[in-house]
């Protein structure tokens, strides 16, 4: 491990010293390698996986073998920041034991630094059982995509009283039961502001406004390499998508004009050297 790793315990040194964290979510070598060597603190390997890269319709279809695969990737790829593996659908939900041995999996052979489960509620009691079995683990509440069918689809959670305490317990009884960070996704700012504010772990916002100790955007989505997908939280900080696009356009151009490959991309051989090729053909025929 190189000693300027970065490790969960740092990131909380981070939001003690007020320092905002910075989490992209990535799926693979080269993307995992170019947000590492941008300097951000943290990598998640996230189960949107499924829709981003996949082509899934959404996170439920990804399995384990296919988030390990992945994590493996990243993990061969980042030398900084701490990468964290996302538990897909249904691979934490059944058991406490079902919970640690796939969790296990993303440590001992993804070699992730860490976990990410979605939800509170009757989970907390697995969170638990997970950390007390040696498991990093992160939440996440607000919207959790694995059950976005119960929330009634994509939208924003908490906006009334009753569902914004609801999610500041859940919130609470996560920290109690040992989690490392805790991401809230789409809840109103006063809400996630509040919830960093008072848990002593930080809490990494996507939609969740300005007071949350760091933010998290996926790779492809804060680099516009998307088909339609444009929430109120995204910002699209350089449109990579556009010049691929244009990239691509102009190489199958100019392959069709024959215009590449160039004399400057192709390779020779010396006029002896083919002067001896035609005459050892012509030996052959004869």
């Amino acid at each position: 491990m190189c000693a300027d790793r970065l490790q969960l315990c740092d990131l909380g040194k981070l939001k003690q010293k007020k320092q905002p964290i910075v989490m992209v979510t990535a799926y693979d070598y080269p993307t995992g390698r170019l947000a590492d060597e941008a300097g951000v603190d943290c990598v998640l390997v996230g189960d949107s996986l499924s829709n981003v890269v996949l082509g899934y319709p959404d996170t439920v279809p990804v399995t384990m073998d296919e988030m390990l695969h992945h994590v493996k990737a990243v993990t061969r790829a980042v030398r900084r920041a701490v990468v964290i593996a996302d538990m897909p659908f249904l691979s934490f939900q059944v058991s406490p034991e079902r919970a640690i041995e796939n969790a296990g999996r993303f440590l001992k052979e993804g070699l992730a630094q860490a976990v990410k489960v979605e939800g509170g509620g009757h989970l907390v009691p697995t969170v638990a059982s997970m950390v007390r079995a040696g498991i990093p683990t992160v939440g996440h509440l607000g919207l959790t995509p694995q059950t976005a069918s119960l929330l009634g689809g994509y939208h924003v959670q908490g906006k009334t009283g009753r569902a914004a305490h609801a999610i500041l317990e859940d919130a609470w009884h996560l920290e109690q039961a040992g989690i490392s960070l805790l991401v809230l996704e789409c809840v109103p700012d006063r809400l996630a502001a509040r919830i960093a504010k008072e848990l002593t772990i930080p809490v990494i916002g996507i939609g969740a406004g300005a007071g949350c100790d760091g933010q998290v955007l996926v790779f492809h989505d804060l680099l516009g390499i998307t088909f339609g997908f444009a929430p109120k939280f995204l910002k699209v900080f350089a449109d990579a998508g556009e010049t691929m696009r244009k990239g691509l356009s102009d190489y199958a151009r100019q392959v069709r004009e024959r215009t590449f490959p160039a004399v400057e991309n192709s390779f020779s051989i010396s006029d002896e050297e083919w002067q001896r090729l035609e005459g050892s053909t012509r030996k052959e025929r004869e």
